[in-house]
């Protein structure tokens, strides 16, 4: 087991330089980078457009008008122009920078935001207790909710409960979760009805002064509608799969010679089907999670003024903010990939029978 932790690891080295080298080359072809962002604002476009940003240490602030001096009847002026590609770093070649940025995030130093002129560390650190509230808690909930529902249904098939629930969880499906979000809005947060829930924020502003249990509480309080606007529209998938896999499984020969054997249908459900139906619903527990951290939760993030890496990623990407973008890629991936081997391990706790030290990778 532990040569196959290893190998698994050491095969995350190349995966995700392979992840961030397709991405660094898409980035190159992409149109309307930091550096023509900037100078669309300085040529007109904006001419109330104030831009900072930093690069090899230095700070630039510019300030768009129609009498600036930086831009003529012809453009910017060149000399310009190769200062801003030098503080972004554009004026070293794009190997040279791809294998710069490798080296940073060996150490996890991700540089400064083009535009926020902050670390690049310290946003996502700022953002992550979001993203992780929303991306666990969904994902637990949904699990602990469609894992026992669809056991239920599979014991009941066919019956009214089965037929009831079915329909719930398939409104739940086609139903959006930003438009769970809103009515929840609409209901709880002063729109029409009662105002039981704020409305923005994870934390209120005297958070700091309270109490461990009024934290709690008020955190508690703060997540309960976002993590049930995604939760509604989570749990579908996961309950017809774990339905699905125990029909699967229920109508295989080792559950009818258990019948024949005077086993009760409680043990032959929980000793010997669950073992084998959950195989497939753990398998889907990391793209859940991964879904869940962060495109499930982008809408939810704005719906609610959240701010996650979800937002800041897409903020980033509208902006061409290009280390928050790759900072977030690299984390997202390494997470992933870790997601992906705590699944497998995951495995051998389910069902014993499986030896990952005999599998070839």
């Amino acid at each position: 087991m532990f040569a196959y932790i290893a190998r698994r690891l050491l095969l995350m080295i190349p995966t995700i330089f392979g992840i961030l080298a397709i991405s660094f080359i898409i980035v190159q072809f992409a149109p309307g980078g930091p550096v023509e962002h900037i100078m669309a604002q300085l040529q007109g476009l904006d001419t109330n457009a104030t831009a900072h940003f930093s690069g090899g240490g230095n700070d630039i602030s510019t300030t768009s008008n129609f009498s600036s001096t930086y831009r003529g009847a012809e453009g910017l002026d060149p000399k310009f122009v190769a200062e801003l590609k030098k503080q972004f770093g554009f004026d070293k070649p794009p190997l040279t920078r791809f294998f710069l940025m490798v080296k940073n995030y060996l150490t996890f130093n991700f540089g400064k935001s083009y535009f926020k002129d902050v670390p690049v560390i310290q946003l996502i650190k700022e953002r992550l207790p979001v993203s992780i509230s929303l991306g666990l808690w969904m994902t637990l909930l949904s699990y602990m909710i469609s894992i026992p529902l669809g056991i239920a249904k599979a014991v009941r098939d066919g019956s009214r409960f089965d037929i009831w629930t079915s329909s719930v969880v398939i409104v739940g499906y086609a139903i959006p979760s930003f438009l769970f979000a809103v009515l929840l809005i609409v209901l709880f947060c002063g729109g029409s009805f009662w105002q039981i829930f704020p409305l923005r924020g994870l934390t209120s502003e005297n958070f700091s002064h309270l109490s461990l249990i009024g934290k709690i509480g008020d955190y508690l309080w703060h997540i309960t509608l976002p993590v049930t606007a995604m939760t509604l529209g989570a749990f579908a998938t996961v309950t017809f799969l774990t339905k699905n896999s125990f029909l699967d499984e229920v109508r295989k020969q080792y559950v009818t010679t258990a019948r024949m054997k005077g086993l009760s249908e409680r043990r032959i459900l929980y000793g010997h089907v669950f073992r084998n139906a959950m195989m497939i619903v753990v398998a889907g527990f990391p793209g859940a999670f991964i879904n869940a951290f962060f495109g499930s939760s982008l809408l939810i993030e704005t719906i609610f003024s959240l701010n996650g890496l979800g937002l800041l990623s897409f903020e980033a990407i509208v902006n061409r903010d290009y280390p928050i973008v790759f900072a977030n890629l690299y984390i997202f991936a390494l997470l992933g990939l870790v997601v992906n081997l705590i699944s497998d391990l995951t495995y051998t706790w389910i069902d014993p029978r499986i030896d990952f030290e005999t599998r070839e990778i």
